[in-house]
């Protein structure tokens, strides 16, 4: 049997420092919308999301759709850069990919916030293998667990996903068999 992981870029969302609490916009509410058009008919058991509100807020349409309660899980939050508000953002993200072991004060290196998110994938394969999941995220965690199993998702592949994205892991047991971009 195979298991599929639905990873979900978040939507649209307007930057506030407040991590945790920033919803998506308008254009993420409705590209929340969107999203339950283009997934409804995949059965979808589990939904799992980033405590952040605007990750949860992604996925909702679509977990009301099936009524399947979200449940979060702080593995798939998004990595902390640096201990409060990045100036450059552009500049410190390219840092830590040019070099996975570094953080900066107070941040998580692109190592550490890979390891965190491939425990919590493989805590997913464990328990809900042979499901199909939907897991709500952020653009940077995502592509370090997709870097974890195959280095051409990079940080210049990064630069190009969306808001939000799709991509669909397939594994058999705890093997990658797939990725699947959905349009």
């Amino acid at each position: 049997m195979t298991t599929n992981v639905y990873f979900i870029r978040h939507a649209h969302s307007v930057y506030t420092p407040d991590e945790l609490s920033r919803p998506l916009s308008e254009k993420g509410l409705r590209e929340a919308k969107s999203i339950l058009e283009k997934l409804k008919l995949e059965k979808i058991d589990t939904f799992i999301s980033s405590p952040y509100r605007r990750a949860v807020q992604t996925i909702e349409p679509l977990a009301k759709y099936h009524s399947v309660e979200i449940m979060l899980d702080e593995a798939f939050q998004e990595r902390k850069l640096a201990q409060g508000e990045v100036k450059d953002f552009t500049a410190v993200i390219a840092k830590v990919w040019q070099k996975p072991d570094f953080a900066f004060d107070g941040g998580e290196s692109n190592q550490d916030a890979q390891a965190r998110g491939i425990k919590g994938l493989m805590n997913v394969l464990h328990t809900y293998q042979d499901n199909n999941i939907m897991i709500g995220t952020h653009g940077n965690l995502m592509v370090l667990i997709m870097n974890y199993f195959d280095p051409k998702y990079d940080f210049e592949f990064w630069k190009e996903l969306q808001m939000p994205d799709i991509y669909k892991l397939s594994f058999e047991g705890k093997k990658l068999m797939e990725i699947e971009h959905i349009h």
